[in-house]
């Protein structure tokens, strides 16, 4: 987020609600979000699991009862649309469609329902699209992107903005299900033979497995309950391969009724797990990678970010959504872009170590300052905090949800931490804790001077100079430096091991 200012960094992209529905072998969702943008937000998610292919590994055909379910709901879905006012609709068919006979009688129908070209993905295009949705939300990625669906499993190499040439496999869960009879060792032999020697698992030994999907997200879902994590956001989600190895072995070996916490699964997802959990075996197995990264970013998004020119796809996706909360939800949108210049020189001055990832992370704090501004004093902490963690953010990991809430939650209440719970501080390391009770503490100097409008910060610097926090006051803004921003900028002060100063 380097080089950040208000007028190129909005993240904004003006137009009508944009939809996608994805008619998928074990389910058929539709997404409207609000806008085509950097950081597009859903405003409307449905899904209905309608089991396209579940029969067509054996008959060769998709089966009469799912289609009839997946038209109606595509009719439901097409209402929506026209209700809500969308722009533009793409609708995307994958595995079922394109293996059945009756295929592309199937999509024919789909495009007549939904009035518009239904775009039958390959499975390499299917690969490119799920890496593009994983780079679209995820900063700096590096490792190999795995989309596991009812019908196949699509690999695709991700390293940086490159990605490799995308492969396909028929193991979705539904397929595994059809073709091994039911039996979970013919299924686990299938999956054996298929991956032994893939290529794309050959390169991710200590790099990240990017896992896309809802069979993965439901087995993350359970592992996150499991543990009692304390921040229930799938986006972002980390496991160690070995602690994922163990838990996806636990899977298959017990009754999936048996397991903790199951009720937070879909019924119909259920019977799936065990050959999710078979696939995600042998990839562990084979590749070897230092972690599994749960990807909420897809095959939508991908087509989305595909759609952006290149000057968008360059934005952080972090600072678009910040951004636009910030527009949106701030007293002066200018004045969170005004925090992140002066707490630039700020941090400077400090000599305090602060790497690019943690001044990103700072950027975006500012950008967030003043959201919950509208709620009662007293909760305000608490509402950013909750608000900021659960947000629909990519672009950050769950260490840097935890401090950019930790940080906001400072700058309300102070550096009080009674009423702070102990789990989201788990989520932080004792450094970036301490990161963010500094900047806190200065976006509470920063507040009590400016009463959040533009124009002040800039001509009211604050500094470390030769040993001492110097806070710089004109002489037209004299009088700000009053006792309570005194008391402020003395906290602040003891933070960084200096002696306070307002200059005038």
């Amino acid at each position: 987020m380097n080089d950040v200012s208000h007028e190129a960094h909005t993240g904004l992209v003006s137009g009508a609600p944009i939809a996608v529905i994805d008619i998928g072998s074990n389910s058929v969702r539709l997404v409207v979000y609000e806008r085509l943008s950097r950081s597009p937000t859903p405003i409307f998610n449905e899904k209905a699991s309608c089991g396209l292919g579940r029969e067509v590994a054996t008959t060769g055909r998709l089966n009469p009862d799912a289609v009839a379910k997946a038209l109606s709901t595509l009719k439901r879905f097409r209402v929506l649309c026209d209700r809500m006012g969308v722009g533009r609709l793409f609708v995307l068919a994958t595995a079922a469609a394109r293996d059945a006979a009756n295929g592309p009688e199937f999509v024919a129908a789909c495009a007549d329902i939904c009035r518009t070209e239904v775009g039958l993905l390959s499975g390499k295009r299917e690969a490119q699209l799920s890496a593009l949705g994983v780079l679209s939300g995820v900063h700096h990625a590096n490792g190999v992107v795995g989309d596991l669906g009812g019908g196949s499993l699509e690999l695709a190499d991700l390293h940086g903005q490159r990605i490799g040439s995308g492969v396909t496999f028929p193991l979705g869960g539904l397929a595994l299900q059809d073709t091994s009879g039911r039996s979970l060792k013919k299924a686990a032999k299938i999956v054996k033979d298929a991956l032994a020697k893939e290529t794309h698992l050959e390169h991710l030994k200590g790099r990240t497995f990017y896992a896309v999907g809802g069979t993965w997200r439901a087995l993350a879902r359970l592992h996150m309950f499991q543990r009692g994590y304390p921040l229930h956001v799938m986006h972002g989600y980390i496991i160690p391969a070995k602690e994922a190895l163990e838990f996806v072995r636990l899977v298959q070996r017990v009754p999936v009724d048996t397991l903790s916490r199951i009720e937070t699964v879909a019924e119909g997802r259920r019977q799936l797990l065990a050959y999710g959990a078979l696939v995600m075996e042998q990839i562990l197995r084979v590749g070897k990678p230092a972690n599994v990264f749960i990807s909420a970013q897809g095959v939508r998004e991908g087509l989305l970010y595909e759609m952006l020119d290149e000057e968008e796809r360059v934005i952080d996706p972090l600072v678009a959504a910040t951004a636009e909360l910030n527009e949106v939800r701030s007293r002066s949108p200018k004045h969170g872009w005004e925090l992140v210049e002066w707490t630039d020189r700020f941090m400077a001055s400090t000599g305090i170590d602060e790497s690019v990832e943690e001044k990103r992370l700072r950027h975006a704090a500012c950008l967030l300052a003043d959201i919950s501004w509208r709620a009662h004093p007293d909760y305000r902490g608490e509402q950013s905090l909750n608000l900021i963690t659960h947000a629909a953010f990519i672009g950050v990991d769950h260490p840097g949800r935890a401090f950019l809430g930790l940080a906001i939650y400072y700058r309300h209440v102070g550096l009080i931490d009674e009423d702070l719970s102990p789990r989201i501080r788990e989520l932080v390391s004792a450094r970036i804790l301490d990161r963010a009770r500094i900047l806190g503490a200065a976006l509470r100097v920063g507040y009590i001077l400016s009463a959040a409008m533009p124009g002040t910060l800039p001509t009211a610097p604050l500094a470390v100079d030769h040993g001492k926090l110097v806070l710089k006051l004109k002489d037209d803004l004299a009088p700000l430096g009053g006792e309570r921003v005194a008391n402020r900028l003395r906290t602040l002060a003891r933070l960084i091991g200096r002696e306070p100063l307002i200059v005038t």
